[in-house]
């Protein structure tokens, strides 16, 4: 019976055991939810923001190029997304692809077999034809070409 004594003690000392509050258990307060809503809404427009500023910065859209008439050496036309569009080419961009794939080709020394097969949904790579260019594109997976790429930027270099 002794025993059965010390255990209800045990149960019974307030030490050990104390009401819990509804307060003392709950993190959400108010001012916490306040905070979580506000840091969310600001994160949403900065991205907006930078989004909409950073993707118009130094780029020549192919309707604004056209109604201008003329490429100019050393401008760069297109994206200014270089981790999408980050491998690079150089030579003069011609017309024509190989076999259904690219549009355009661009000519590089060492022959036919280092030419760079070209498509983009971004710049009108028609006003660049017979100009040495710099292109940044996406390697894309050709079938019968060695290099097919998608390209989003255009500098002309001569």
């Amino acid at each position: 019976m002794e025993k059965d004594k010390k255990v209800d003690d045990v149960k019974a000392s307030p030490d050990i055991m104390h009401d819990v509050t509804p307060a003392q258990t709950s993190l959400m307060t108010k001012q916490v939810l306040l905070l979580l809503v506000l840091v969310a809404v600001l994160g949403i427009g900065s991205g907006f923001v930078l989004a909409n500023v950073s993707g118009k910065a130094g780029t020549v859209t192919g309707d604004q190029l056209a109604n201008s008439g003329k490429v100019e050496k050393g401008k760069i036309y297109g994206s200014n997304d270089t981790k999408t569009f980050n491998d690079t080419a150089e030579g003069v961009l011609k017309k024509g692809g190989f076999e259904g794939e690219g549009q355009f080709h661009l000519q590089r020394s060492g022959g036919d077999s280092q030419s760079v097969y070209l498509s983009s949904s971004n710049v009108d790579l028609a006003l660049f034809v017979d100009k040495k260019v710099k292109i940044w594109g996406a390697t894309q997976t050709p079938q019968k070409v060695g290099w097919l790429m998608d390209a989003g930027r255009v500098q002309v270099l001569e």
